[in-house]
C-alpha cells in the first residue's frame, strides 16, 4: 500500500509543473507589431470544456471596426474584434500544441504551438507551415493587465 501511495504522490508532484504551465498561459495577451513595437491587440486565450485551448481578438487598438477580407470561409468579411484566432490547441508537456492560429491580416491559417517564458512569463507564439515548426515565425505576447 506504501508503494501505491508513493507512486501518486511522484506522479501528482511531477505532473503539477505541466498543468500549471498550460494554467499560466490562460489569460489576456498583448500581441506586438514586429515593424513598430506597438500594442496591436489583446487576445484571450481559454481552456474549453472540451478539453482544449482557444484564443479570441478581444481588443483592436488600431481600425477596431476592420473587416477580415482575406479570410476565407466562415471568417470572410467578418470583424476582426472578437474573431477566434487560435483553434483546437492540446496540452503537450509545456506547449499547447496541434492546432492552429488565423492571421487575420493575411488570411492565412498556420499550425500553432504555444510555450510561456518562465523566465519573462511572456508567451511564445509559433505559427508555421510544417508540423514540426521548422518553416514559420515567432512573436512573443506579453501578458496584458
Amino acid at each position: 500500500m506504501k508503494k501505491i501511495l508513493l507512486f501518486f504522490a511522484f506522479l501528482v508532484t511531477f505532473s503539477l509543473p505541466g498543468f500549471a504551465q498550460a494554467n499560466k498561459i490562460v489569460g489576456k495577451w498583448k500581441t506586438i507589431d514586429d515593424k513598430d513595437g506597438s500594442t496591436k491587440s489583446i487576445v484571450y486565450i481559454f481552456k474549453a470544456t472540451n478539453g482544449k485551448f482557444y484564443g479570441k481578438i478581444e481588443k483592436l487598438f488600431k481600425e477596431p471596426e476592420k473587416l477580415c477580407t482575406e479570410c476565407d470561409g466562415d471568417n470572410k468579411n467578418q470583424p476582426i474584434l472578437g474573431m477566434m484566432i487560435i483553434n483546437n490547441l492540446v496540452e503537450d508537456e509545456r506547449t499547447l500544441t496541434g492546432g492552429t492560429i488565423l492571421d487575420p491580416i493575411n488570411g492565412k491559417v498556420y499550425k500553432c504551438n504555444i510555450s510561456i517564458d518562465t523566465k519573462t512569463d511572456n508567451l511564445n507564439v509559433r505559427g508555421s507551415l510544417d508540423k514540426r515548426g521548422l518553416i514559420g515565425r515567432s512573436q512573443t505576447w506579453i501578458r496584458s493587465k
